[in-house]
């Protein structure tokens, strides 16, 4: 098969994957349906960790944990979640973003979209309870 053709085939192939994922819907962010759910999120990456509240944000994109080794977070990535502590984190409000700076070089910087006053809450109860 001419190498033309071939380069064609992949490029059309993957296009079409990708439309038919948007299409059906699978493309969509994760939401948390409940807090529940945003706590079952946190102890696949944290098992051994106990969670002792869950503060879902206005739009169930994100959650906010106190667990027994300090705030955390838990957020989308595609349709699946994960989650990261907050014990060493750097948190900023920025046009009403939260920016979280994490010494971790899988997640150095977290972006979460929240409504302004809700970022600032966010950003007091993280320092707070460091």
């Amino acid at each position: 098969m001419p190498l033309g053709v071939l380069i064609t085939l992949v490029v059309l192939g993957i296009a079409g994957i990708a439309a038919l994922t948007w299409a059906l819907g699978l493309a969509k962010p994760r939401r948390f349906a409940n807090a529940d759910e945003a706590r079952l999120a946190f102890a696949r990456e944290y098992p051994e960790t106990p969670v002792h509240d869950v503060v879902l944000c206005q739009n169930s994109s994100a959650a906010l944990l106190n667990t027994a080794h300090g705030p955390a977070v838990v957020w989308p990535m595609g349709a699946d979640s994960t989650a990261r502590l907050l014990a060493e984190a750097q948190v900023d409000v920025a046009e009403g973003n939260l920016r979280i700076a994490l010494p971790d070089y899988t997640a150095p910087k977290i972006t979460l979209q929240l409504d302004p006053a809700e970022a600032s809450l966010w950003a007091q109860q993280i320092k707070e309870t460091r």
